[in-house]
């Protein structure tokens, strides 16, 4: 890593109020390191309150094949992530993934 063949990308969402991370942060990120032509996440991290949150999430990002498109991933985000963020981190996921793919593809 390091190199051209990665890019840096991230997107962001507000956090729904009403729920105890709002108090913290107003916004969540997602931050995703991808190859740019094998198209897989290679590292991702977000900014969310607990360290246990954030390794599973980004274990459940790492590898995966944006190839395949992105509803895929997120329908995934909805199956195991029961948390009261989940449409913020889903939408953080894809503006990060939008953003890659506009540059990607321009």
């Amino acid at each position: 890593m390091g190199n051209d063949s990665c890019l840096i990308v991230s997107g962001h969402a507000q956090v729904p109020k009403g729920i105890a991370l709002h108090e913290e942060k107003k916004f969540i990120g997602a931050v995703l390191v991808i190859n740019k032509e094998s198209q897989i996440i290679e590292k991702a991290e977000f900014t969310l309150i607990t360290t246990l949150s954030n390794d599973f999430l980004s274990n459940l990002v790492i590898g995966y094949d944006l190839h395949q498109g992105i509803d895929p991933l997120l329908n995934r985000i909805k199956r195991l992530c029961l948390m009261p963020s989940q449409g913020a981190i889903i939408q953080a996921v894809r503006a990060a993934y939008e953003r890659f793919k506009d540059q990607l593809y321009n």
